[in-house]
């Protein structure tokens, strides 16, 4: 164990964990807690949580981890965290919650998304993503307060203050209320230039600036736990808290990816590729987000809706054979020659094109048409997707060396789709073999913090195979991509 140590809280929509690393970026594996996370949904799109018991899990796994540690709490010399973003409360001026946590999943909000659509027109949409760098869709702070105005009038009225769940967390345990510019970039209520928040939204929306949390840079960390938690948690009662930051933005620094000669390819349930880059473009790519990572750092890119998921139930549903078996017989399939088109949208759709209410769809089949072809088919129709994307992220890069790194257990699981997208992208693409990549990520940025490392990268993470395209496959791939938007157009344009 290397000293001094870091206490790195990662709450995701699956479960909330409390891990330590050492100095040189390694967890400690005796030093790991972790408690589930229940959403709740509803059949009219519902997706939120409980406060009091997200809450009540992020202090458990707290309690835990300080327990593994024993005296080894004493070296902790800072404290980080990351959750799942464009997540929203309300809360009392007392501190109590008002509302649950709306996440982005959370999709009530579609019919006021599309409100908001007509009424801003093209022009107006166009000015609202280049102002915030989001998109006006219902993942967004922006529906979801129209949405609140309409059918939850009483809370919005109650609530005096308006913040994500780390931001309250914080509140709770240090008394102090701040959020990140990286939390605040997930909003779409962040001005991407001014680094404030935005006066043009705020106008439209029932909502004060008052009502939101100070800005500020992860490098600005809160200090001096409340009394209660200082008596619970004396290890931690002195130390730095970084501000909270976006889950993408930590899995980007504990994945390597801090600079734009690396590209992140993520892939577990959905998916998601973002390259760390300076924040001042000119105008965000079109169907693309650019959030931040901190004041210098921007992080541009998109997200699907799709990944893992599609193939878990391809598996689930198709007479496959065993996952060996079938990751040899995709292996030795020739690309895209199954005549078949996918478009993956099992879940509506984000990037690029950003429509909730597109759907998947299977089009080309035959008696002919075996289990096997549909799977391939679909794994490349994803990749056609993050084609796209990739697309619009290149031409601001640069000239310089790149490589992909890819992470998430629906694409590692998988060698023969990991080659697939190296053929579809045409680029070779780098698999991480470095299982926590989003609390390391927080834990690089605590060491940055504390003197011990200048960047991230300095500490690379563990990498296994490299994926290598093939230029012919790539070519059969570009005819199949344009046969992909080509049924996109004729059904959602």
């Amino acid at each position: 164990m290397a000293t001094p140590l870091i206490l790195a809280l990662d709450i995701g929509t699956t479960s909330t964990r409390a891990l330590l690393f050492d100095q040189a970026g390694n967890a400690l594996p005796d030093c790991i807690a972790h408690v589930g996370n229940q959403l709740q949904t509803t059949a009219d799109g519902g997706a939120f949580f409980d406060t009091d018991q997200l809450f009540h899990n992020v202090v458990a796994v707290i309690d835990q981890v300080l327990q593994m540690a024993g005296p080894r709490a004493a070296a902790i010399a800072a404290v980080t965290s990351d959750t799942f973003v464009s997540n929203v409360l309300g809360v009392s001026t007392a501190g109590e919650p008002v509302t649950p946590v709306y996440t982005y999943a959370d999709t009530r909000n579609t019919q006021d998304a599309d409100q908001l659509r007509q009424t801003l027109g093209e022009e107006g949409i166009r000015a609202a993503h280049d102002r915030t760098g989001c998109l006006v869709h219902s993942s967004y702070l922006p529906p979801r307060f129209q949405w609140l105005a309409r059918t939850q009038p009483d809370k919005l009225k109650a609530s005096v203050y308006w913040m994500s769940f780390g931001e309250y967390f914080y509140w709770k345990v240090l008394g102090q209320r701040a959020v990140s510019y990286s939390v605040a970039a997930w909003t779409g209520l962040l001005d991407r230039r001014r680094l404030a928040w935005d006066s043009v939204w705020l106008e439209k929306l029932p909502l004060r600036e008052e009502q939101l949390s100070p800005l500020i840079d992860v490098d600005e960390p809160l200090i001096g736990l409340l009394p209660p938690w200082a008596e619970r948690w004396p290890a931690l009662k002195d130390l730095p808290w970084l501000p909270t930051i976006g889950d993408g933005a930590a899995a980007n620094m504990g994945s390597g990816c801090d600079s734009p000669e690396r590209i992140a390819l993520t892939i577990g349930t959905t998916g998601a590729m973002r390259v760390v880059l300076p924040p001042n473009l000119e105008t965000v790519p079109a169907g693309l987000w650019l959030y931040r990572v901190t004041r210098e750092r921007g992080l541009l890119g998109g997200a699907t809706t799709e990944g893992g998921n599609l193939y878990a139930w391809l598996r689930e549903t198709l007479q496959l054979p065993p996952v060996e078996q079938l990751e040899r017989a995709l292996a030795a399939q020739p690309p895209a020659a199954h005549g078949i088109t996918v478009l993956p949208f099992v879940a509506g759709e984000r990037a690029p094109g950003w429509n909730d209410s597109a759907r998947a769809s299977l089009v080309g089949f035959s008696l002919n048409t075996r289990p096997l072809d549909i799977v391939q088919a679909a794994l490349e129709g994803i990749a056609y997707r993050f084609a796209i994307i990739h697309s619009r992220i290149k031409p601001h890069l640069g000239d310089g060396h790149r490589q992909i790194i890819a992470s998430g257990g629906g694409l590692l699981s998988s060698p023969a789709w990991l080659q697939i997208m190296a053929d579809v992208l045409s680029e070779p693409i780098l698999a991480l073999t470095e299982r926590e990549i989003t609390s390391r990520g927080v834990a690089l940025l605590g060491l940055v913090q504390i003197g011990v490392i200048q960047n991230p990268h300095d500490l690379p993470p563990t990498t296994g195979q490299t994926y290598l395209p093939d230029l012919t496959h790539h070519a059969r791939h570009q005819e199949a991509c344009i046969r992909q938007e080509a049924l996109y157009q004729s059904l959602y344009r």
